[in-house]
């Protein structure tokens, strides 16, 4: 089991990391302590997270506190109001680069953020297998399952569903109150098909049921699917998977590629801060590879690189460029979600300055000038 030693700050250290001295050790300069937010206590991304300040905590003298919190304002405000420097983060660094969600309200809009690293994770959407549906297309009609106050979940259904040229409008939308309460309703016939990370419990559980399952695939030479699909969330990307409930190198599925969780901070951290613990992190991997089941996968030749929910931070791409790693693609990637940015910046500043209404309504006004004035 892995035992989180992550060492707490005092008070001094934290009200005053910004101004802490910095210390060079092996070419890498680190501050003397830092924060970083992450998701609750016994979640996949706090133990994650805490491993890998464990193991910088090994290699170099600095110290890290790791700051939990069960939701996506409390991981993203303190680097907004730099009470942390880094955060590992999920699909909040999206919503926040959008400002839509939590941050479509006056007091949020479209933030300044920046990914470091992200761990290359996988998801896709299931079918009950007596459903008998062999692409997404298929779900036409069928009852699909979404999640009230689970924006991360429900965007990844829409772009499913838009992979195979289908909306809301094209299925039988089912609201239910949890995730669990998803996989629950599909055993009991009560729903045909949600998101489903393969290598869940959940997953298994389904399998393991008298309906049984099937994966939908996304094949990566379905070109126009990949393009609906991208249109939603433009941080995915094919992913072949080979292990999971139903799955084995013997029978793979192509599932949406993208990042969980992703180091991140905002673009105005120093380029050198960012570049310095990249390097600390990637010199730490053996430390923490073997953390969890899918530690391995945030070794840097594949977490450096897009797609992210956000764009790559300039310290981050000088790493990936002295590393061998960034590419013509990943700089094409980047330019394109930076001109995004700047698009989504524009926007909010125009649909403010023709907004005269009151403050609870503008979240409501934001979503209307955008889907008019802001193309995917």
């Amino acid at each position: 089991m892995l035992r989180l030693l992550v060492k707490a700050l005092p008070t001094l250290a934290v009200l005053g990391f910004g101004a802490t001295t910095t210390l060079a050790q092996d070419d890498v300069t680190l501050p003397r302590s830092m924060i970083w937010s992450a998701y609750d206590v016994g979640s996949g991304g706090y133990t994650e997270a805490s491993a890998i300040a464990n193991a910088v905590q090994g290699n170099f003298d600095t110290r890290i506190r790791v700051l939990p919190s069960g939701t996506s304002i409390g991981r993203l405000l303190p680097l907004r109001e730099q009470r942390a420097q880094f955060g590992f983060l999920s699909n909040e660094l999206f919503f926040a680069s959008e400002g839509t969600e939590e941050f479509a309200t006056p007091d949020w809009g479209p933030q300044d953020v920046r990914v470091m690293l992200g761990r290359p994770a996988s998801v896709g959407i299931i079918a009950a297998a007596d459903v008998n549906a062999k692409s997404v297309a298929d779900l036409r009609g069928k009852r699909v399952g979404f999640v009230k106050g689970n924006p991360s979940l429900n965007i990844k259904t829409d772009a499913y569903l838009a992979f195979g040229g289908l909306t809301r409008d094209d299925v039988e939308a089912v609201w239910f109150g949890s995730y669990g309460a998803l996989k629950d309703a599909i055993i009991s016939n009560q729903l045909d098909a949600m998101g489903m990370v393969p290598t869940s419990s959940f997953a298994r559980e389904i399998e393991a049921s008298s309906r049984g399952l099937t994966w939908l695939n996304f094949p990566p030479e379905d070109t126009e699917g990949w393009k609906k699909a991208t249109d939603v969330i433009s941080f995915a990307e094919p992913h072949k998977q080979t292990t999971g409930a139903g799955i084995d190198e013997d029978h793979p599925v192509w599932l949406l590629g993208y990042r969980y969780p992703m180091l991140a901070t905002y673009a105005e951290t120093s380029e050198e801060e960012v570049y310095n613990l990249v390097k600390a992190i990637d010199q730490s991997f053996d430390g923490f590879r073997e953390a969890t089941a899918e530690a391995a996968n945030w070794a840097t030749e594949g977490a450096i690189v897009p797609p992210a929910d956000a764009p790559f931070h300039d310290g981050a791409i000088r790493y990936a460029k002295e590393m061998g790693y960034w590419t013509d693609e990943a700089q094409a990637w980047q330019d394109a979600r930076l001109a995004r940015v700047d698009a989504v910046k524009a926007a909010w500043a125009e649909a403010q300055a023709a907004y005269d209404g009151d403050d609870a309504v503008w979240p409501e006004f934001w979503g209307s000038w955008r889907a008019e004035h802001l193309a995917n």
